[in-house]
């Protein structure tokens, strides 16, 4: 009789431990489904804010290209301090608002424009160090001499800036 006790005490009791696990697993599967919910959501915002961005800067008039440098041979510059032996030979075009009519008349360069994007973009190339030229950074580079023109001459002026040839010796 007393063994008749115990196998009705565990019955209940067996039962009575499944209940918590099925709650635990479902509330488990609730706050998995939310969790991908708000990722799901906060990506989607993100991707979308930075495709307007790139839209953005891509809904623009035809700009007026401007080879810098010699037509030949770009621009040949000594990088890595005065007494470095290292040379870098770089083909930079610039892309200009042709709106901007201080710095672009009748679809060419004005020469006091010129003098700025060449002297900016000499002092930016002579005081990069040789790290910052490898090809991986390259983009930062060409964001660097895009922000320092764009302050020489005037926010909008550069739409952006292209590499066309790059040589490091």
């Amino acid at each position: 009789m007393a063994d008749e006790e115990k196998t009705e005490e565990a019955a209940p009791a067996e039962g009575g431990k499944k209940l918590p696990i099925i709650i635990i697993v479902v509330l488990i599967l609730v706050g998995l489904v939310l969790a991908g919910g708000i990722s799901y959501f906060v990506t989607t915002q993100f991707m979308s804010a930075g495709n307007q961005a790139s839209v953005e800067n891509r809904n623009h008039d035809p700009g007026v290209f401007v080879k810098l440098g010699d037509a030949k041979e770009g621009i040949i510059v000594n990088v890595g301090g005065i007494k470095s032996s290292r040379f870098l030979k770089v083909g930079i075009t610039v892309e200009l608002n042709p709106e901007n009519e201080n710095n672009v008349a009748d679809g060419k360069l004005v020469p006091a424009a010129e003098t700025k994007i060449m002297d900016t973009t000499l002092q930016i190339l002579r005081t990069v160090k040789i790290e910052e030229l490898d090809a991986a950074r390259q983009d930062d580079l060409k964001s660097r001499i895009k922000s320092e023109l764009n302050k020489v001459l005037g926010e909008g002026s550069v739409y952006d800036v292209y590499i066309t040839s790059f040589m490091l010796q």
